[in-house]
């Protein structure tokens, strides 16, 4: 086997892959020009879903499934700044799990704007400050998170797509004795994660500081040579804080549901669900008879949390995801009834490229 001839094949396909991107990113900026004219949006989470569903249908090689979709991610995020790139608001600093998913979906080179808050995203979009914003919803250890449901109540941003993550909480420390560590840093719900491997290595008493993010986790813990961080992998490596125990996360399938917002309607994939927020008649039963109509209209409820109103004497709204489109005729049939509801956006559904 020669060595050299296998490396100028390869340089002999880069060529032809380099040609054919060219060639795509030609007709991409022809789209892009179209839509401009016409005011419509640039990502399209439905169209993007699409293509790598074709393709890993149509896969007949080695490449798995993950390899097709981290490429083609990159390869959309690429075409799209191919236009003045948008700005993408996101929770936390570099390195949070806010900011991966950001980045998975709109590529190393957009403009990202990093906030402390999640009420901070929706006040810059509603502003006009950013096109994008990447906020989380729901994990399947602690559940809903409640401001991001306050948030979509009050702001008008839409939901227009949703990326489900799986989430991995490492231990990170520049001191390697367990015995020398008096502190540590970990947001809230990380620490809460990961109490099973506190408790096996008698770190519950310890100090525990909260943070805003896992990422400020380990900034703190780099600047102090008596604590650790729980803190995400990429921000370990990001911060160069050395990983003592890489996964310590009770629950192995520990996943993060996020949103990215905007403020348009999508298309209509091939598999969509829908969110809206819901006040019900408040007298006994009249929960179950608004979700009734659900039945009736056949469609099929994935999720309903519970949510108090602020400012209000114990009302209570609901929050629900559904199957189907906004423009689905028994969709429609439901948010015209005489409910107080307020659509939040319909999706493709993450992870079924259908």
């Amino acid at each position: 086997m020669d060595l050299n001839k296998l490396r100028d094949q390869i340089d002999t396909i880069d060529d032809k892959i380099l040609k054919l991107l060219e060639e795509r990113m030609r007709i991409v900026k022809s789209v892009g020009e179209f839509k401009h004219k016409v005011g419509g949006a640039i990502y399209r989470p439905e169209r993007e879903q699409e293509i790598i569903s074709r393709l890993k249908a149509h896969k007949k090689g080695i490449i798995s499934d993950d390899a097709i979709e981290a490429i083609y991610l990159e390869i959309f995020a690429a075409s799209r700044n191919l236009e003045l790139p948008e700005r993408v608001a996101y929770l936390g600093p570099k390195g949070s799990f806010t900011h991966q998913v950001a980045e998975s979906r709109f590529g190393a080179y957009a403009d990202y704007l990093s906030l402390s808050g999640i009420e901070s995203i929706f006040k810059i979009l509603e502003n006009k400050e950013a096109k994008y914003g990447v906020v989380p919803i729901e994990n399947n250890t602690d559940g809903i998170v409640g401001l991001t449901l306050d948030c979509l109540g009050k702001y008008n941003s839409k939901i227009v797509a949703e990326v489900i993550m799986d989430v991995h909480h490492s231990f990170a420390s520049l001191n390697d004795s367990l015995e020398s560590i008096k502190r540590i840093y970990s947001h809230p719900q990380g620490y809460n994660q990961c109490r099973m491997f506190l408790e096996e290595y008698m770190l519950l008493d310890i100090e525990f500081i909260p943070t805003k993010s896992t990422a400020e986790a380990a900034q703190k813990a780099l600047k102090d040579p008596k604590s650790a961080a729980i803190c995400s992998k990429i921000a370990a490596k990001m911060y160069q804080l050395p990983i003592l125990f890489e996964k310590i996360e009770d629950n192995l399938a520990n996943k993060t549901r996020f949103l990215i917002l905007s403020d348009f309607k999508n298309d209509r994939a091939k598999k969509n669900k829908t969110s809206i927020l819901a006040k019900t008649e408040d007298k006994p039963g009249g929960l179950v008879k608004f979700l009734q109509k659900f039945e009736e209209e056949k469609i099929n409820l994935t999720k309903i949390e519970s949510r108090p109103l602020k400012n209000s004497s114990f009302e209570t709204v609901f929050y629900l995801d559904f199957e189907g489109y906004i423009d689905d005729e028994n969709v429609q049939r439901v948010l015209k009834s005489d409910y107080d509801i307020k659509w939040l956006g319909s999706y493709a559904i993450a992870g079924d490229n259908g």
